[in-house]
């Protein structure tokens, strides 16, 4: 008689279900802080331009997604006035974004939501469940691709450094 093969514990539902409150929650505080429009991919792509204007290749490389999904994620922005879009004047196919003031004031926003709900996480937890809470997460990942960027994720505070990708400096 052939076992049942079911998973002991359901981790991607329970995942799942964490990045959708997470995704609730940032929505509902960016609204209350008059930010009604927020979309899912908003965080990643602000996040960067902080630093910098970026070409959109760039942006689509950081997030992992394809040229055409991260131009998306800008025509978005700059139908809603957080960014501008101009060609390189040195190379007319590049396209380079940046954040427009009020880009920055939603960027400051969005940091300052995700640096609460961190904080708040960290506090209903111990370090040690932090840590192996971190621990896992980075097991979920299955491609070289998401490893590599969550080597750029920074581990919880007291713990080593996340150890890099196999063949990668």
């Amino acid at each position: 008689m052939a076992s049942e093969s079911t998973p002991l514990y359901w981790f991607g539902d329970l995942l799942a279900l964490a990045r959708q409150s997470w995704i609730g929650q940032m929505t509902s505080r960016l609204e209350r802080l008059g930010y009604a429009d927020y979309r899912r991919t908003d965080s990643a792509a602000v996040r960067m331009l902080w630093r910098g204007p970026l070409p959109v290749g760039h942006i689509g490389a950081a997030m992992g997604v394809t040229r055409q999904a991260a131009r998306k994620v800008v025509d978005g922005l700059e139908q809603r006035g957080y960014v501008t879009t101009e060609r390189d004047s040195r190379d007319s196919r590049q396209l380079n974004v940046t954040l427009t003031p009020a880009g920055r004031d939603y960027a400051r926003a969005v940091v300052t939501v995700m640096a609460e709900l961190n904080w708040e996480i960290a506090g209903r937890v111990s370090a040690a469940q932090l840590a192996a809470a971190d621990t896992v997460l980075r097991a979920a990942l299955f491609d070289d691709s998401a490893r590599q960027r969550a080597s750029q994720v920074p581990s919880p505070p007291g713990q080593p450094k996340a150890p890099q990708p196999r063949g990668t400096m």
